[in-house]
């Protein structure tokens, strides 16, 4: 009897959009190489083009993967007990860099980088990306409005503000701008937060309506 044909097929999509994570955190963008990817794997450069057709396909997936990730943990926010300023809080800190080169962040800086030549497609994802956040953003800062937690203001708007300082923080700390660890980020949004945002009592303190 003949022993069954061995087939070659390939790992799953997943496995190889962690590969490429992975890659990107032990030795950075440099690093990625479709040919050393294909090593990681066992595929050849020219499989994995099959799949991805270019490089910048390949980042553009491997960023919806970890915002995919990243998109669980953060609708997991808006359904946890507690105040909305704790959901807040929790959602900036999902939002901001670990610390310089966090691999996440130096993907999402190339990709946007790269999207300068992108077709409207993938345009399009990327912008589906940053809606996601948007919305849920909005989604906690309309809470806290309609509970009394937060001033009245506009959620929309206050969200695209908020997020724009995120932002810019967040580079500074993926590149490693001194002077701007996550630590001090981090004190940065809560101060802003703390002025603009939250419902302040004539003593000052936060007034939170039960």
């Amino acid at each position: 009897m003949n022993a069954p044909r061995r087939r070659n097929t390939a790992p799953p999509r997943e496995e190889l959009l962690a590969a490429a994570m992975a890659t990107i955190a032990e030795r950075g963008l440099d690093g990625l190489t479709m040919a050393g990817l294909g090593r990681e794997v066992g595929m050849s450069s020219g499989h994995l083009l099959y799949y991805f057709r270019t490089k910048d396909e390949l980042l553009l997936q491997t960023l919806e993967w970890s915002e995919g990730r990243l998109g669980e943990e953060r609708r997991g926010l808006l359904v946890r007990p507690g105040t909305a300023r704790e959901r807040l809080d929790a959602y900036v800190d999902l939002y901001v860099p670990d610390g310089p080169r966090d691999p996440h962040w130096i993907l999402w800086l190339e990709v946007w980088n790269r999207s300068q030549n992108a077709d409207a497609g993938a345009r399009a994802r990327q912008a589906a990306i940053e809606g996601a956040w948007h919305r849920d953003l909005v989604a906690i800062i309309a809470e806290g409005v309609s509970r009394g937690e937060f001033r009245p203001v506009d959620a929309d708007r206050f969200a695209a503000r908020l997020r724009a300082l995120l932002d810019g923080f967040s580079v500074h700390v993926a590149v490693g701008l001194p002077g701007t660890g996550r630590p001090q980020v981090l004190d940065h949004v809560r101060e802003f937060v703390d002025q603009d945002l939250m419902r302040q009592t004539r003593r000052g303190e936060h007034n939170v309506r039960k």
